[in-house]
């Protein structure tokens, strides 16, 4: 009998979880596993953000909630494009008293040298997360692919976005997409990067990768059997 899973997904902006990962989180879910939610950061009148922007977040983020049948949702309300500004130690423990209330076994991050600042704290906090003396029980660390981000990560000694496990995600990526447009703030027609054609493109260029008709992919980064 398979053992249910309990997933967290970390995102470091609300969207980053269904670009990266939702499609795996939707049949993660399908299969009876926990899904549960870790949004990162906020924005907030104080940061420059207009209210009403605000407030149509509020309302963006319940309802993709709801979509995907979350466990549970933490919100950490860290400034957004502000991370860097921060003590690591600070985000290190925001991310890790969530870590203890859920006790995941599976965690999906965002990759290390994405474009935005805000996703490189966030996984050197989760990374920091992640170790075998402070929670045991993480068994499987992978890295998500941010479309408008991952591909913008110009680092010169970075060797990319280079995956090593791909998941079918046929029969959640018209969900996936559903939840997307959920984002109306965050879609663009293409070929802005966050368009429905390049969600699309991607799933399959990364289907035909693993020889199904859509997947997703991610670089393994810890799994113990």
């Amino acid at each position: 009998m398979k053992t249910r899973r309990t997933v967290l997904a970390i995102a470091p902006h609300p969207d980053d979880e269904t670009l990266g990962c939702g499609g795996v989180l939707l049949r993660h879910r399908a299969e009876g596993d926990a899904i549960h939610w870790l949004v990162v950061t906020a924005i907030t009148p104080a940061l420059g953000f207009p209210p009403e922007k605000v407030a149509a977040r509020r309302q963006e983020l319940l309802a993709v909630a709801e979509h995907y049948g979350f466990s549970s949702v933490h919100e950490l309300g860290l400034p957004a494009t502000r991370l860097d500004t921060l003590p690591k130690g600070d985000v290190v423990a925001a991310i890790g008293n969530v870590f203890r209330q859920v006790q995941p076994d599976t965690v999906y991050v965002p990759y290390r040298n994405d474009a935005h600042s805000d996703h490189a704290a966030v996984f050197d906090a989760a990374a920091a997360c992640c170790k075998g003396f402070r929670h045991d029980y993480v068994k499987r660390v992978y890295a998500y692919e941010t479309l408008s981000e991952t591909e913008f990560g110009l680092r010169p000694d970075d060797g990319g976005f280079r995956p090593n496990l791909f998941v079918d995600t046929t029969d959640t990526l018209e969900q996936k997409l559903a939840i997307m447009r959920l984002y109306a703030g965050e879609l663009a027609p293409f070929p802005f990067p966050r368009s429905e054609e390049c969600l699309r493109a991607q799933a399959v260029l990364r289907g035909s990768q693993a020889g199904c008709r859509a997947a997703e992919a991610f670089m393994i980064l810890k799994e113990i059997r």
